[in-house]
């Protein structure tokens, strides 16, 4: 698997382009901006992407789905608590605020457990939610892809709509501390660094030890 960690968008978001090497199909994790940026990357490196994967529904995770699903054919995919979530009149009103484009309507909806094949790459999707309903983390080992559920020696924000801080730590202690000290954490946002560890993060991250 190759991994290709971009900083997009007016409010830094890491965002992923992810190739399978064997068969030439990818993805891209959180696409929030910088759209001919990413696309530029895309075919470039003749990244055939399949599908477009958003942690949660925030619109600096998803405002650049649109632009990507339009010039790829590339599938949505979102849990469906936040493809719910994001889809209520004042959730939407709400966020427009921060006046970035609405994605489009997932075209496949996910819950705990699945598995996303990307050629030979599988992704199996981790239910955390508390920063949204429906966050989601990925996990194709040794790889974490872990949205604003947890960064580098921080967590996500629980202020915002549907926001539950103790639903969020429950849900990062429970199913991703659980996983190997060695797995690799790529976060959703590079506040306090581009990657860690699960080890790391169980030693010196303040906000879960």
């Amino acid at each position: 698997m190759f991994i290709k960690q971009m900083i997009v968008g007016s409010m830094a978001v890491c965002c992923y382009i992810i190739k399978c090497e064997e068969s030439g199909q990818g993805c891209i994790i959180d696409p929030g901006g910088n759209d001919e940026e990413v696309l530029d990357y895309c075919h470039r490196e003749n990244v055939d992407v399949r599908y477009i994967i958003n942690t949660h529904g925030h619109p600096d995770h998803v405002c650049g789905n649109g632009r990507i699903k339009q010039e790829t054919g590339a599938e949505i995919i979102m849990h469906k608590d936040d493809a719910a979530f994001f889809s209520q009149p004042e959730v939407i009103d709400y966020f427009s605020m921060l006046g970035l484009p609405a994605s489009p309507p997932p075209d496949k909806l996910v819950e705990d457990g699945d598995v996303i094949s990307v050629g030979s790459i599988e992704f199996e999707v981790i239910h955390t939610p508390g920063h949204t309903p429906g966050g989601i983390c990925l996990y194709s080992e040794p790889d974490l892809f872990t949205g604003d559920t947890l960064f580098v020696g921080a967590v996500g924000r629980t202020d915002f709509p549907g926001g539950d801080m103790d639903q969020f730590i429950r849900a990062i202690k429970e199913r991703l501390l659980v996983l190997p000290p060695e797995t690799i954490v790529w976060p959703g946002h590079g506040y306090g660094g581009s990657r860690s560890t699960i080890g790391e993060e169980k030693r010196s991250n303040p906000f879960i030890r």
